[in-house]
C-alpha cells in the first residue's frame, strides 16, 4: 500500500512537471508568435511625413465646347438657289454674302421691293437735303397769319360798339339836313316840269337831286350801321370764319416750327424705316453672314429649291471657344469670374489647356433634385484641335494656399462624425482628430488639431481601428502595434 501510494504521487508530480513544461512552451510560443505578428504589422504600415506645402483647391465638372458666337442661317422667304459663295471652312466676315436666290424665281413682293427702295430713298433723301418743305411751311405760315388778321379785324368791326352817342346824333342830324336838302331840291326839280328832259336846266336839277338822293341813302345807312347789330346767323357766320382762321395758323405754325431746323427725328425715322423695310424685304434674297466667322456648315446646292426655314449655313466665331459646365450649389460660392481653369479633352490625348471663368450663373436649375449653376470658361489658348461640341474636362481653381499643413487625404478617416488621422510615434498608431480646410485631389490643409510638421502619418491604418463600434474613443487614444 505505502508503495502504491509513493508511485501515486510520483505520477502525479511529472503530470504537473510536464503541464508546467506545456503551459510554459504554450506561452513562449505565443509571445514569441505576437511579437512577430506586431513587428511585421509595423512594417507593413505606410506612413508619410506631415509637413508644409502648397494647395491648389479645385472644383472639377465636365461640359461641351462651343463658339463664343454661333449664328444659323435659315432662307426665309421661297426661291431658287443661284449661288453659293463659301465651303466649311471658310472664313467670312460680317456681310460676306454666302449664298443667293434667282430674282426671276422669287416672290412679287420681293422683286416689288426694288421699287419701294428707290421711292423711299429719294422721300428720305428729300426729307434731308430738299428746302422746299421749309419754303413751303414759311409761306403758308405767312398766308395764314395774314387771313387771320383780316378774319379778326372784321369780326371786331361787326361785333364791337360801332359809335359812341355823339356820332349816333351827329349821324341823325345829317340825315335831317340830307331830308331839308331833298325837299329843296325837289321843288326845283318840280319846276322845270314844263321843260324838256333834255334842256340843261331841267337836267341839272335832276342832277342835284339825284346827289342828295345818294347822300341821303348813304348818310342813312351809316346811322342804321351805327346803331344796329349783326343778326344771329351773321354772328354765327362771323365766329366760325375766325375759329377756322385761327386753326388753319396754329396748324402752319407747327408745321414750320416742325420743318425751320430740319427735319423731325420722327419723320427722318419714318423715312428711314421705310427704306429699311424695302431692303430688308429685298435681302430675303440672299443670305449673309452677321459676323465675322468660319462656315462650319453649308448647305444646299445651286438649283436647289428653299422655302422658309430652310436651313442655309451655320457660322460660329472661333477666335474665342468656350465650355459650359453644371457646377453643385455645393461649390458655387467659391467660383469667381477671373478663375483660372485647367482643360482637357477626350479627343485631345496628352494636351492641357488653360483657361479663365468669365461667367457665373446668378440663378440655379434643379435636375431631378439637385441643384447647379452654370459656369462659362474660356479657353485662352485654344488651337485649331479645339472644336465645337468636344467635351472637355474643366477643372476650376478656387484658392491657392501657400506654407500651410498638409495631410494626404488617404489618410483620413471618418470616427463618430469626427475627422481623424493616425500617427505613429514610438512604434504606437495614436489617433488624432483633425479639421479640414480646403482640399485637391491628393492633400488637404489642416487648420486645427494636434498633428505637427513631421508626424508619420499612417496612411494604411487597419480597418479595424474606425469600424470599432466605440469609433477610437476620445482622441489620443493608443492603439499598440509594437513594442511593449
Amino acid at each position: 500500500m505505502k508503495n502504491l501510494l509513493n508511485r501515486l504521487k510520483n505520477v502525479k508530480w511529472r503530470t504537473w512537471v510536464i503541464l508546467a513544461v506545456i503551459v510554459v512552451a504554450v506561452v513562449a510560443f505565443f509571445v514569441i508568435s505576437g511579437a512577430r505578428s506586431r513587428s511585421q504589422a509595423v512594417s507593413q504600415l505606410q506612413t508619410a511625413a506631415a509637413e508644409r506645402g502648397s494647395l491648389t483647391a479645385t472644383v472639377g465638372a465636365t461640359g461641351t465646347v462651343h463658339a463664343r458666337q454661333t449664328a444659323i442661317l435659315s432662307w426665309q422667304t421661297t426661291g431658287t438657289i443661284a449661288s453659293v459663295n463659301v465651303r466649311p471652312g471658310d472664313q467670312v466676315q460680317a456681310g460676306t454674302i454666302l449664298a443667293s436666290l434667282a430674282s426671276t424665281s422669287l416672290p412679287q413682293s420681293v422683286i416689288m421691293a426694288q421699287a419701294d427702295l428707290v421711292s423711299a430713298q429719294k422721300a428720305l433723301d428729300d426729307l434731308l437735303n430738299s428746302q422746299t418743305n421749309q419754303a413751303n411751311a414759311q409761306l403758308a405760315l405767312a398766308n395764314a397769319h395774314k387771313n387771320y388778321e383780316t378774319t379778326k379785324a372784321n369780326f371786331d368791326y361787326q361785333t364791337s360798339q360801332r359809335a359812341n352817342a355823339e356820332t349816333i346824333k351827329n349821324a341823325k342830324a345829317q340825315i335831317t339836313l340830307d331830308d331839308k336838302l331833298v325837299d329843296i331840291l325837289q321843288r326845283k326839280y318840280n319846276d322845270t316840269s314844263g321843260l324838256s328832259d333834255d334842256n340843261p336846266v331841267r337836267a341839272n336839277a335832276y342832277q342835284s337831286l339825284y346827289d342828295a338822293w345818294r347822300q341821303r341813302d348813304h348818310d342813312v345807312a351809316v346811322f342804321n350801321w351805327y346803331i344796329g347789330k349783326p343778326t344771329q346767323t351773321d354772328l354765327n357766320v362771323l365766329t366760325a370764319n375766325l375759329a377756322l382762321a385761327k386753326a388753319t395758323l396754329d396748324d402752319a405754325q407747327r408745321t414750320w416750327d416742325s420743318l425751320k431746323d430740319g427735319p423731325s427725328q420722327s419723320d427722318v425715322a419714318a423715312a428711314q424705316a421705310r427704306v429699311d423695310a424695302a431692303r430688308a424685304t429685298i435681302a430675303l434674297a440672299q443670305l449673309s453672314a452677321p459676323f465675322a466667322g468660319t462656315v462650319t456648315e453649308v448647305n444646299g446646292l445651286v438649283g436647289d429649291q428653299v422655302a422658309p426655314g430652310t436651313k442655309g449655313f451655320r457660322i460660329d466665331d472661333m477666335t474665342s471657344m468656350e465650355v459650359d459646365v453644371q457646377v453643385s450649389e455645393v461649390d458655387i460660392n467659391t467660383i469667381q469670374v477671373g478663375q483660372s481653369v485647367l482643360l482637357s479633352f477626350d479627343a485631345i490625348s496628352g494636351k492641357t489647356y488653360t483657361g479663365k471663368v468669365i461667367d457665373v450663373s446668378q440663378a440655379g436649375d434643379v435636375v431631378q433634385g439637385a441643384v447647379n449653376f452654370t459656369v462659362t470658361v474660356e479657353l485662352t489658348d485654344a488651337d485649331a484641335l479645339v472644336k465645337p461640341g468636344m467635351t472637355a474636362a474643366v477643372n476650376i481653381t478656387v484658392k491657392q494656399l501657400d506654407n500651410v499643413l498638409l495631410v494626404p487625404n488617404r489618410a483620413v478617416r471618418l470616427v463618430n462624425n469626427q475627422r481623424v488621422v493616425y500617427v505613429l510615434r514610438s512604434g504606437q498608431m495614436q489617433e488624432v482628430k483633425i479639421t479640414l480646410g480646403a482640399s485637391s485631389d491628393t492633400v488637404s490643409e489642416v487648420v486645427d488639431g494636434d498633428l505637427k510638421v513631421g508626424d508619420l502619418i499612417v496612411l494604411n491604418p487597419p480597418s479595424t481601428l474606425f469600424n470599432r463600434p466605440s469609433g477610437g474613443g476620445g482622441g489620443g487614444g493608443r492603439v499598440v502595434v509594437g513594442g511593449g
